[in-house]
C-alpha cells in the first residue's frame, strides 16, 4: 500500500525571505554536532612594568647607587647585630679558618655575581661557618675595582651572611675577604 504524497508546502508569502529560502534550496538534513575543537590557550599576560623595574633595580645594585664605591686600598667590613663581638674580633684577626674559598679573578662582573650568589648559596647549605672569596683588590682595572665592590653589595644584602672582614695581608689582605656565614635554618 502506498503512503500519500505529503501534501506541498503552502506557497510562501512574498515578504517572508526565510521561508523563499527554504523553498528554494528544498529538503535538508541535519548534520551531526561535532564537539567543537579545544582553543589553544591563550598567553598568560605579562607585567611588562614590573619587569623592567626588575631590570632596572638590578642593575642599580650592580651599580651599587647606595653604598659609596671602594678604592682597590679600602678594607671590607660588615657586622649584623647577631653577631657577637668575640666571633667579629676574631674574624677581623683572621683567627677563624676559612673552610671553601672561591676566587673570582678574571670573572666580569655578571658572572662574578652568579658564581657568588651560588658559592654562598652552597656553603650555607653544607653548614660552613667561614669561607674567602678572593676579588682582587683591582689595581689593573680603570676607576673602582668592579668585583671588590660587587662582592661587598651583594655580602650585605645576603641575609645568610653575619659579617665580612678583609682577609689579613698573609691571607690575601684587601684582595680577599672572609665571610661568616649563620648556621643552616637561622637568617
Amino acid at each position: 500500500m502506498k503512503r500519500p504524497a505529503p501534501p506541498p508546502p503552502a506557497p510562501p508569502e512574498p515578504d517572508d525571505d526565510a521561508a523563499l529560502f527554504r523553498d528554494a534550496i528544498g529538503p535538508v538534513r541535519e548534520l551531526k554536532v561535532h564537539a567543537p575543537l579545544p582553543e589553544r590557550p591563550r598567553p598568560r599576560p605579562r607585567a611588562r612594568m614590573a619587569e623592567l623595574d626588575e631590570i632596572d633595580a638590578r642593575e642599580a645594585f650592580r651599580r651599587g647607587q647606595d653604598l659609596p664605591t671602594l678604592a682597590a686600598g679600602d678594607p671590607l667590613s660588615y657586622r649584623r647585630d647577631a653577631l657577637p663581638r668575640g666571633a667579629w674580633q676574631r674574624l677581623r684577626k683572621g683567627e677563624i679558618a676559612a673552610q671553601e674559598e672561591l676566587d673570582l679573578h678574571g670573572a666580569d662582573a655578571r658572572t662574578a655575581e652568579a658564581l657568588l650568589k651560588a658559592f654562598i648559596t652552597d656553603a650555607h647549605r653544607h653548614a660552613l661557618g667561614c669561607v674567602r672569596v678572593i676579588h682582587g683588590k683591582g689595581l689593573h682595572g680603570d676607576g673602582a675595582p668592579v668585583l671588590k665592590n660587587l662582592v661587598d653589595r651583594l655580602l650585605r644584602h645576603r641575609g645568610d651572611v653575619l659579617g665580612f672582614h678583609s682577609a689579613p695581608a698573609a691571607q690575601g689582605g684587601t684582595g680577599a675577604v672572609l665571610v661568616l656565614l649563620a648556621p643552616p635554618g637561622r637568617r
